[in-house]
């Protein structure tokens, strides 16, 4: 199992469709921000349209997939043409809006992944606000079979909806650099092959000692041109990146183990269950103690 897979695996999200538009003409709507734990996506199979946030507008196009990590509001929009009446038909597993009277010129996919683990919001934190990924064919076809399955929206819809949405953040997340349209650096995909058997080994073995020595010297360069290229193709640097994957570690063993939390600060690279206690309080908002207690009482 390669490393965004055992990420992926661990941090349990799961896609929720909310609302298909399949609408001509003048189309505005305004998303809320959908509170902690959800990250709202957006997918154009046809047409055009434009989303907005408070910091960034980005013009989405057929085969588009856009993931806000952070949660953010933001309104979509497409200026052109008259503005025509639309109806809301309510399915089982989601709404469709329609234009009245006329054939669709866009067809959009609204949703949001559920973050339902600690593991999975760290990863989310890591990423920048906008992910704007342009699918290729790989992803054009999960979309046309996501239309085929979306034009009966029936109960057995549900489960085809979240395994395609599953394999879009999974594309989204290794996608290739020129995939990235409006999006800086991904360190789930680097495009580097070097570095990113580095950021495995450490996600497959985080309580090993990884010094910037070590992995500079696994890399075979230098140490300054390793900080360098890292900082470039990851976005991060190497000691967030590194605190981040060792907190991904210790929240999935803490959930998921009954080790003790000394046992588990060691799994993770901490000699010090204080040290340990207090990155993990500054990444996840809890203590190790409190968090495997919370997580145990919504069992």
């Amino acid at each position: 199992m390669d490393a965004v897979s055992r990420l992926l695996r661990s941090a349990h999200i799961e896609g929720t469709l909310g609302l298909r538009c399949r609408t001509a003409g003048q189309f505005t709507l305004d998303r809320a921000a959908p509170g902690p734990g959800h990250a709202p996506f957006l997918l154009v199979v046809e047409g055009r349209c434009t989303v907005s946030t408070c910091a960034s507008t980005v013009d989405l196009g057929p085969g588009d997939l856009l993931l806000l990590p952070h949660g953010d509001a933001h309104q979509v929009c497409v200026a052109t043409g008259p503005r025509r009446p639309f109806v809301e038909e309510v399915g089982p597993v989601f709404t469709t809006r329609r234009s009245v009277g006329v054939e669709p010129e866009l067809d959009l996919y609204l949703g949001h992944y559920r973050v339902n683990s600690a593991t999975g919001t760290l990863l989310f934190r890591t990423l920048p606000p906008l992910v704007h990924v342009t699918l290729g064919v790989s992803g054009a076809g999960l979309a046309d079979v996501l239309r085929g399955g979306a034009r009966f929206d029936r109960l057995g819809t549900e489960s085809l909806v979240r395994f395609l949405f599953d394999a879009l953040l999974d594309i989204a997340l290794r996608s290739r650099p020129e995939q990235r349209l409006d999006t800086p650096a991904l360190w789930t995909a680097v495009g580097d092959d070097t570095l990113g058997k580095v950021i495995a080994g450490i996600v497959e073995r985080p309580g090993e000692p990884w010094t910037i020595e070590r992995m500079a010297t696994a890399a075979s360069m230098s140490r300054a041109t390793f900080l360098r290229r890292f900082t470039a193709r990851t976005g991060t640097t190497v000691a967030s990146l590194l605190t981040t994957i060792r907190m991904m570690a210790a929240a999935d063993l803490l959930t998921r183990s009954d080790h003790s939390v000394s046992h588990i600060a060691r799994q993770v690279g901490y000699s010090s269950e204080s040290a340990f206690a207090q990155a993990f309080r500054a990444a996840v908002g809890t203590q190790p103690a409190r968090f495997r207690k919370e997580v145990g009482a919504r069992r």
